[in-house]
């Protein structure tokens, strides 16, 4: 059996109030952000899902600090302008948690396609990785990471279903893309890694 996970915490303070979002099998889930602060001072501004039996266990106002658990999930979403990845987090767990900001995600997934390394304007190495982690009835949810350094020379190299398993943070990051011809202002999640590390499946 294939060994993966999907897990990741977050402390840091609700953004926006729960909006409804959309009904699955008869469950009600709402979106909002939860913005939490990197040690640097930098603010990422992260979208949750929630069902709405969790939501009704606390009673959180809009700037209110909020511990979540729960896992990273990806959907493609078909627009005129073509097909977007959206990442959000879905919570499994939330509670009122007056604690420090703190954002930890753990990931083995596999590989799907070719990583591309490359280096920043000021010189610093990165590898993109797209990771396929596996979940129930035979879906997966595909999430971009983000290696750096050694790591990112290390991990360039591995072919498409290598197993990899990593822990880092998820990040909201600003960018500019041209849509029609004209800037539209958008934003891309991804997770950068803290460590990144070939899995055996055997090791499982």
């Amino acid at each position: 059996m294939e060994y993966i996970a999907n897990h990741i915490e977050l402390t840091g303070c609700l953004a926006s109030a729960p909006q409804f979002s959309h009904d699955n099998h008869g469950r009600r889930f709402f979106s909002f952000y939860l913005e939490v602060a990197r040690l640097s001072g930098t603010v990422d501004r992260l979208p949750v899902l929630a069902p709405e039996p969790l939501l009704q266990s606390v009673e959180a106002s809009e700037g209110a600090s909020l511990r979540i658990e729960g896992q990273i999930r990806s959907f493609n979403s078909r627009t005129p302008a073509g097909r977007r990845l959206i990442i959000s987090v879905l919570a499994e767990t939330l509670c009122v948690c007056d604690a420090p900001h703190d954002n930890e995600v753990t990931l083995t997934g596999v590989i799907c396609k070719e990583p591309v390394y490359r280096r920043t304007p000021l010189g610093r190495e990165i590898c993109d990785v797209m990771l396929a982690v596996n979940r129930p009835y035979h879906r997966a949810d595909y999430l971009p990471c983000i290696l750096w350094g050694r790591t990112a020379q290390e991990c360039s190299a591995l072919p498409i279903g290598a197993m990899l398993s990593l822990t880092g943070r998820l990040q909201s990051r600003p960018y500019i893309k041209l849509v029609g011809g004209e800037p539209e202002q958008r934003t891309a999640y991804e997770i950068s890694a803290i460590t990144a590390a070939p899995v055996d499946a055997a090791e499982e």
